[in-house]
């Protein structure tokens, strides 16, 4: 499959490896798109898997509804639990980096029966990041996420000079400009930016639906030199999971886990498949 559709949204979609083989599902985040795990895909191939990576609402060109609400967490999930009945699936190992490696958590809590295993990628649990806000250097790592609420000038910054800030702000965080090309050639499509940040404006409308406790067996990954996110939400979300939990992290690498890392990455989502079966 190449697209599906949800409530007249459609989706972009990459659907690879054998088609017999156990579905991974895979989670984009912000700015990213489906191509942020084109290196890893030919490991879980490699290793028997079937991938369907979309294109997230707000990236899929034929998916960016109008208003911040439709942004919520809850839409999102909804989004995956759609690709995978469009493909037939029941469930599916799911796998998300940044903004849908919080989707994967939501996903896992609120629907435990279409998630096989969890595999999360840099942000710690919801709930344990609510913690950290309080307890750590965090609130000043999340300043990003403040002055995106602000209308219109975050886009009109962003984007000047072809998007030469965010460009330039990408790669200083450690993202390849191979990828940084492709992110930001995507987000200057008209209304692009306006959607992705649209995640970011509803977070408080995604305050108010808690995601709670994660009970299928979930593997975190986190990286050393990840300027966004602090050590003490990740080694907090144990305390979130009530199934095997296996917290793996990455020496000297940024938060791009899925394009500085992709063969390891594969490794680990492999690995951490084949142990539940």
């Amino acid at each position: 499959m190449d697209r599906f559709a949800r409530e007249g949204l459609v989706f972009d979609v990459r659907d690879g490896g054998p088609p017999d083989g156990e579905p991974v599902v895979l989670l984009h985040g912000f700015p990213q798109d489906s191509t942020a795990w084109s290196g890893v895909t030919p490991g879980l191939h490699a290793a028997g898997l079937r991938t369907l990576a979309p294109d997230q609402r707000g990236y899929s060109p034929g998916a960016r509804p109008p208003g911040r609400s439709a942004y919520r967490v809850r839409e999102a999930v909804d989004d995956v639990r759609a690709l995978l009945d469009s493909a037939g699936l029941a469930g599916a190992h799911v796998v998300g980096h940044d903004w849908g490696g919080l989707v994967a958590w939501a996903l896992a809590a609120w629907h435990p029966d279409r998630v096989r295993t969890l595999t999360v990628l840099s942000v710690p649990h919801p709930g344990a990041f609510a913690r950290a806000l309080l307890t750590s250097p965090q609130a000043l790592q999340s300043w990003y996420m403040a002055a995106f609420q602000l209308p219109l000038l975050p886009e009109r910054l962003l984007l000047a000079r072809g998007g030469l800030l965010l460009h330039g702000t990408l790669v200083r965080s450690g993202l390849p400009a191979e990828h940084a090309d492709r992110y930001v050639a995507r987000l200057l499509e008209p209304g692009a930016l306006t959607a992705a940040l649209a995640w970011y404006r509803a977070l408080p409308w995604d305050a108010g639906d808690p995601v709670g406790r994660v009970r299928v067996p979930t593997l975190h990954v986190w990286s050393t030199r990840d300027v966004a996110l602090h050590r003490s939400g990740i080694e907090a979300s144990g305390s979130f999971v009530r199934a095997p939990y296996t917290l793996e992290v990455l020496e000297g690498l940024p938060h791009w886990i899925p394009e500085r890392a992709p063969e390891r990455t594969a490794t680990l989502v492999a690995g951490h498949v084949r142990a539940a079966r």
